[in-house]
């Protein structure tokens, strides 16, 4: 019997996708480059949930990442929950690609001639559409200088000086 509750025990919490909804942005100047690099690492189900869910069509970021309706959605989908302002200017990112890991996703963009950052703000509201339990980290690294925040939906915005 006991093995049985044990089995069935593992079989029900097997049974969610996972017990937290977590991204992580990381956004580090390189100073030579004059380039803001960025990158978000989002659980790939929930992404893919996401923008099915908002395109109203199936999702494959592993199969089709060569696809270009697929690029064009994700990078609609960047644009409209990532936004950077560098020393109180709106600057757009370009995206640049993305790499799986294990059950994550990453993503890469970037700003090319970024002017030298004095303050940094972003508002990521990745997958607060979608998961009302999101917490989105954000991670700054420029001048030496680490910094990070924590945005819970519905709190979307950090400001870096």
């Amino acid at each position: 019997m006991k093995k049985a509750l044990l089995y069935f025990g593992i079989l029900f919490l097997c049974s969610f996708k996972h017990p937290y909804y977590l991204s992580v942005t990381e956004i580090k100047y390189v100073t030579q480059d004059k380039i803001m690099q960025v990158s978000s690492k989002l659980f790939l189900n929930d992404l893919e949930a996401a923008l099915s869910k908002l395109y109203k069509q199936p999702v494959d970021l592993i199969n089709n990442t060569n696809d270009p309706i697929t690029k064009k959605n994700l990078t609609d989908y960047l644009n409209k929950h990532i936004n950077l302002r560098i020393n109180q200017q709106d600057l757009n990112f370009a995206f640049i690609g993305l790499e799986r890991e294990e059950d994550t996703i990453w993503l890469f963009y970037e700003i090319k001639n970024c002017p030298a950052p004095k303050k940094i703000e972003i508002e990521n509201t990745l997958l607060f559409d979608f998961i009302k339990d999101q917490t989105n980290l954000v991670f700054v690294e420029w001048n030496g200088k680490k910094q990070s925040s924590k945005l819970k939906n519905p709190d979307r915005n950090a400001i870096f000086e």
